[in-house]
């Protein structure tokens, strides 16, 4: 028996990171693809707006170094990975959880539409100013 792997917000979206590499690997085994794109990978967390009118969402920026550190390590491996399609930019109705858990690295307050960039939205516009994994 396994142990249960940790969940984000949503009860059914399991913490793995390391299946981004092994995956990966498994595609290129079985496919030998010239190119892969991980089209969607995310994950939805409790992202209140603080008192200051900003948004902390540590667990996010976490969940994301610790997939794409997995994604690098395959990179370096000479994996044909050509792009990543974060999930998701914006908070959005989720057809599973409705408006009850928010995915996207920027909130948006459904009653206004104000859009509010979170903390990993300057993590992530860092990630992809730098190219760099920090």
């Amino acid at each position: 028996h396994l142990p249960q792997s940790p969940r984000m917000a949503s009860p059914w979206l399991y913490v793995g990171p390391e299946a981004l590499y092994w995956s990966v690997r498994a595609v290129n085994d079985l496919w030998k693809p010239k190119a892969l794109y991980i089209s969607e990978n995310g994950c939805s967390a409790d992202d209140p707006v603080a008192a200051d009118g900003k948004v902390y969402d540590g667990d996010r920026i976490m969940y994301l170094r610790n997939y794409l550190t997995h994604l690098q390590r395959a990179a370096r491996e000479g994996y044909p990975i050509k792009g990543y399609f974060l999930w998701s930019l914006m908070d959005n109705f989720e057809w599973e959880d409705g408006y009850t858990k928010l995915f996207g690295i920027h909130h948006v307050d459904f009653k206004t539409g104000k859009r509010t960039p979170k903390l990993s939205a300057d993590w992530y516009r860092e990630l992809v100013r730098t190219n760099r994994l920090v």
